[in-house]
């Protein structure tokens, strides 16, 4: 097999270091973890409500146009609470197909999964899993917390089986100034509000400007679109909804 070597001086990580937040690079993975696990117990609350109800229904439509049928083998990287497992188990028709993975225990904690769902503590740049192990992988809204965009491209490739399918879930920055106003005034000023009322953790209101702040920094679509194809990946694209959901779309060479 043709190994896919990525360029040493292709920008790596998804967004400059954040250093009002964490100090440099290194402390990035230890920082993001603390405050995932410290914010758990308040993160399905939140979202309802900034996404107005409809998150579960796009996340199922995006795995479906993906590809996701039902029978596959699931891994859910950055599964966080499970909003996206839940769906893979909704599709796939069985528990026991879908595993999820999330470096922070205390959002896999806070999971609420069909009983039969394997769940593990990993990154998404090391993933502890099996060459070739499933039919579809999927990452929801956890892209920009990575460390290394190519490592994690590397290994969704290593994980997926020959033909498989690859669907990443990301919120973008507009191409145009009004629609950037529009989304900074709403992720960094009305979801930290709600973030205060319905939240019980004071950190929860940081951890949704925190948000707003990678989605602002992160590097543009073409960017993650070059990594996607760099790992090996094939009949790559982006499904866009709103101009600001992106659903990146890929398969596996069969051979």
């Amino acid at each position: 097999m043709t190994s896919h070597r990525r360029d040493p001086l292709d920008k790596k990580v998804p967004h400059e270091p954040l250093t009002s937040y964490y100090a440099d690079e290194s402390k990035r993975r230890v920082w993001l973890r603390g405050i995932f696990d410290r914010t758990a117990s308040d993160y399905d609350a939140i979202e309802r409500v900034m996404a107005l109800g409809s998150g579960s229904w796009y996340r199922n439509r995006a795995l479906r146009s993906a590809g996701l049928a039902r029978g596959m083998r699931v891994l859910d990287v950055g599964m966080g609470t499970g909003l996206v497992t839940r769906e893979a188990v909704a599709i796939t028709g069985d528990p026991a197909l879908v595993t999820g993975v999330d470096p922070s225990p205390g959002m896999v904690g806070e999971a609420h999964l069909p009983i039969g769902v394997q769940t593990r503590i990993g990154t998404a740049e090391d993933l502890p899993c099996e060459n070739a192990a499933y039919d579809f992988l999927s990452m929801g809204f956890a892209l920009r917390h990575v460390s290394d965009l190519s490592k994690a491209f590397d290994e969704y490739f290593r994980v997926l089986a020959p033909g498989g399918r690859l669907c990443v879930l990301e919120i973008t920055r507009p191409g145009h100034g009004i629609g950037i106003a529009a989304l900074k005034f709403y992720m960094r000023g009305v979801v930290p509000t709600i973030a205060r009322i319905v939240g019980k953790k004071g950190e929860s209101v940081e951890l949704m400007r925190y948000y707003w702040d990678t989605i602002e920094a992160c590097v543009p679509p073409a960017d993650v679109i070059a990594a996607i194809e760099r790992a090996g990946f094939i009949d790559v694209r982006r499904d866009v909804e709103l101009g600001i959901f992106s659903a990146y779309c890929a398969t596996k060479p069969a051979r």
